[in-house]
């Protein structure tokens, strides 16, 4: 890319964001800890102060305290469909972009939208909204965190469905955690305020239960912690002559290990604020006319969910997997090399001691650091 269209897409980019809208998160540790209640309250506030406020997507959960503060507030029609023989609710995109509001509430940003919607995901409803130069208002547990996903299943041992992207909270313009001890939320769950009756049982004995709470409590804490970090960095202590961390993620075709290690990257990335990459290196035994078909659509998949957290693929043919990697690596400028954990043997070990001694080696050489995955 020449010199020119480097500046003039810089320069679009920048004019694109200063018509874009402003993009408040509001995050908490699970179900109940308020975040729809503080939505609903600074709308109220914002209304109060002569704001064009609007209400796109609210879900109340039935929680009278909840649905009180809705009262009052102005609504935008939600767009009926028809699934499976059921009328069901969504979010009316079209309607919020002709309405155009000065702020339009939109909860549930993890939601996945009904089959034939425009988007597959809420979250992407709103970058169409912000796009739009509209404010938005939103809300998100911190299970549903695309990186986090492999660390909340095992506090929990719920494999949350509904994720998004890192990208997306990124993209906030401020990031709000709405914090409650643990005792206040199992109170506030007994007390009948998050779940009705019949259900809260089972809430306490699966996901309720005080040490998963401050597990998640200690993941919102960081999460919200590390925005507040990178937005100084970006914002304030802007320094051309620091060194950007950028990381490479060296993936193969085991499914399960490439997302731990494409998921924990990307955690280090978004810590350090740095660039990342994912290298998959192609070896003549993973041809794929040798590859079994399933593991060539979990490697597509695992591109997918790279690609979504931010990340840029890279794929290379190679007989010599450390190889390949030591080349990719100084010639994309790269601090830190990230693999996953090896499963081998004994044998395995002796036999490769002198290529993993090799890939060392080189990495000291050229100034980078070695992440070893588990």
């Amino acid at each position: 890319m020449s010199e020119d269209r480097k500046t003039a897409e810089h320069f679009l980019n920048l004019i694109k964001r200063s018509r874009r809208g402003k993009f408040k998160i509001y995050i908490g540790m699970s179900a109940g800890v308020g975040k729809t209640y503080r939505m609903l309250q600074e709308a109220r506030a914002l209304l109060k102060n002569g704001i064009d406020v609007k209400i796109g997507y609210i879900e109340t959960h039935q929680r009278a305290e909840t649905a009180v503060l809705l009262e009052g507030l102005p609504l935008i029609p939600r767009r009926k469909l028809f699934y499976k023989g059921k009328a069901l609710d969504e979010l009316d995109l079209p309607a919020i972009i002709n309405l155009r509001p000065e702020v339009v509430i939109i909860d549930e940003l993890a939601h996945s939208n009904i089959e034939g919607s425009k988007n597959e995901k809420r979250w992407q409803d709103v970058m169409e909204v912000l796009d739009a130069g509209i404010n938005v208002i939103s809300a998100v547990n911190i299970q549903h965190i695309e990186s986090l996903h492999d660390e909340v299943q095992h506090i929990t041992g719920v494999d949350v469905a509904e994720r998004i992207p890192d990208k997306v909270l990124g993209m906030a313009d401020e990031v709000v955690n709405i914090d409650l001890t643990a005792e206040e939320l199992i109170d506030r769950l007994k007390e009948g305020k998050i779940y009705p009756a019949d259900k809260i049982p089972m809430a306490l004995s699966n996901f309720f239960q005080g040490k998963h709470i401050l597990q998640l409590r200690e993941l919102a804490l960081k999460e919200v912690a590390g925005q507040v970090v990178r937005q100084v960095e970006t914002t304030v202590l802007k320094n051309p002559g620091v060194k950007r961390e950028r990381f490479l993620a060296c993936i193969g075709s085991n499914s399960s290990k490439a997302k731990r290690v494409i998921r924990k990257t990307a955690r280090l990335a978004g810590y350090y604020n740095g660039e990342w990459l994912v290298l998959y290196v192609q070896t003549p035994r993973e041809n794929p006319d040798k590859i079994a078909l399933d593991k060539q659509r979990m490697l597509i998949n695992n591109f997918k969910l790279a690609t979504e957290l931010g990340a840029t693929v890279i794929q290379v043919q190679s007989r010599s997997i450390p190889s390949a990697i030591i080349a990719q690596a100084i010639q994309l400028k790269v601090t830190t090399v990230c693999i996953g954990k090896p499963h081998i043997s004994l044998l395995d070990v002796i036999l490769s001691t002198g290529i993993f001694n090799a890939l060392l080696k080189k990495l000291s050489t050229a100034d980078m650091d070695l992440i070893i995955l588990s």
